[in-house]
């Protein structure tokens, strides 16, 4: 359906939810990327200027040195962890995970968006066709109130069927309201949902979607597997399994290797001059004595951390399972259901035109023809309505394997 790729296609690149999901993903990228700049030294600049005036009254001052000291200093220092116990390796590949973890994220708020623009579509659909039905019935309640008020004028029938009669109409004619109120809501929804607060939708014909082709039979798990909310949680274990390593690094003693190079004077004219290098170099551990318990006590929380993204990891997979189950049973039931509804509205029609005979040959009361407008009206209503949460199915398969699949490859 041309319209519904365009809301699609629209939502994808105005959506707000998505939009925040981009920008997720770009802001986990930039922590990778940070994360990633520890495995290299960072190598900083400095220079200074400094007048020092030593005081007469003070034991350190020195008569033969000058009062005032100036100092002019150019160097590069540098500070490096060595990664001895792959804890900057561990955060790394944490970064990573949480990286593509955004990424899935994003693809499956684009599959949940494109789902939601299909159904609320669809929706509007089903409200384009009850309200093609009910103005049909509404223009057959007329006629045939002015039948009835024909027949009560010539005093062939009691005023009784006229009120009746007129009571019919007035229903059909609410029911005709309430519809066009969720038609329009569904409008605002669709709307919304793809960020343009100016749409209009023409009316159209539900019926003239097509239908889901058969899904083939023995769809592979890797298409579930395939998820984006599934591949979303996996990363995240992968990350938390990471922590685990960060955590456990605390242990160890933490080696920091730091130099300096540069050159110093008491005047800027000396301070490139031979003999005003200056250079350090040193390497620091850091180990810890007593933390008490500090240190345990976060490992244990990323081995909880760890444990939580498992069974989260565990459940996504059972649920996209009943995910398709749901979707599969729901395409093949609401096809026969679709059959019987349709032999519903015939048998409808066909009881609708011999109450009608029968009541212009005086051979029953209005009653008769009320019923028969009634059961027709609801039969039209629910056939409508099945073929609208059959079409919902499908959508539900698409967005239970992922996006969907080939029929030559089942992929």
């Amino acid at each position: 359906d041309a319209t519904l790729n365009h809301l699609v296609d629209q939502a994808l690149t105005s959506n707000a939810s998505l939009r925040l999901a981009v920008a997720r993903v770009e802001q986990a990228d930039a922590l990778a990327r940070e994360a990633g700049a520890s495995f290299f030294p960072q190598i900083d600049g400095s220079a200074g200027i400094s007048n020092t005036k030593a005081s007469t009254k003070t034991a350190t001052y020195v008569a033969t040195q000058p009062r005032i000291r100036q100092s002019r200093s150019v160097g590069l220092s540098t500070s490096f962890e060595l990664d001895v116990w792959g804890r900057i390796r561990r955060a790394n590949e944490a970064a990573r995970a949480t990286v593509l973890a955004s990424q899935y994220s994003r693809d499956a708020i684009r599959l949940s968006i494109a789902g939601l623009v299909a159904d609320t579509y669809l929706a509007l659909r089903a409200y384009d066709a009850q309200l093609l039905i009910t103005a049909e019935t509404v223009k057959t309640r007329e006629d045939s109130l002015k039948l009835v008020k024909t027949r009560v004028d010539a005093g062939l029938t009691s005023p009784l069927d006229g009120y009746q009669a007129e009571g019919l109409l007035a229903s059909a004619e609410a029911q005709l309201a309430e519809q066009r109120r969720l038609r329009a809501l569904a409008e605002h929804q669709l709307a919304l949902i793809t960020g343009d607060p100016t749409l209009k939708i023409a009316a159209g014909d539900l019926k003239q979607l097509p239908l889901l082709p058969e899904p083939p039979a023995g769809l592979p798990s890797d298409l579930i597997e395939g998820r984006p909310d599934v591949r979303q949680a996996e990363q995240e274990l992968v990350a938390a399994n990471a922590g685990i390593g960060v955590a456990k690094a605390g242990y160890f003693p933490k080696f920091t290797l730091t130099g300096s190079l540069g050159t110093e004077s008491r005047t800027l004219s000396d301070l490139f001059s031979a003999g005003s290098n200056t250079w350090s170099l040193g390497l620091g551990a850091l180990m810890p004595v007593l933390d008490f318990g500090r240190t345990s006590a976060r490992v244990d929380q990323a081995k909880a951390i760890n444990q939580q993204s498992l069974i989260a990891w565990q459940d996504s997979l059972q649920t996209a399972y009943k995910e398709v189950r749901d979707a599969l049973v729901s395409l093949r039931e609401y096809g026969e259901e679709e059959k019987a509804q349709s032999t519903r509205v015939d048998r409808a029609e066909k009881a609708m035109a011999i109450a009608r005979l029968r009541y212009e040959a005086g051979h029953t009361g209005y009653l008769e023809v009320l019923d028969a407008q009634r059961s027709l009206n609801d039969a039209q209503l629910a056939a409508i309505g099945v073929r609208q949460a059959r079409l919902s199915s499908s959508v539900g398969l698409f967005k239970a394997l992922g996006g969907g699949w080939k029929a030559d490859s089942q992929s």
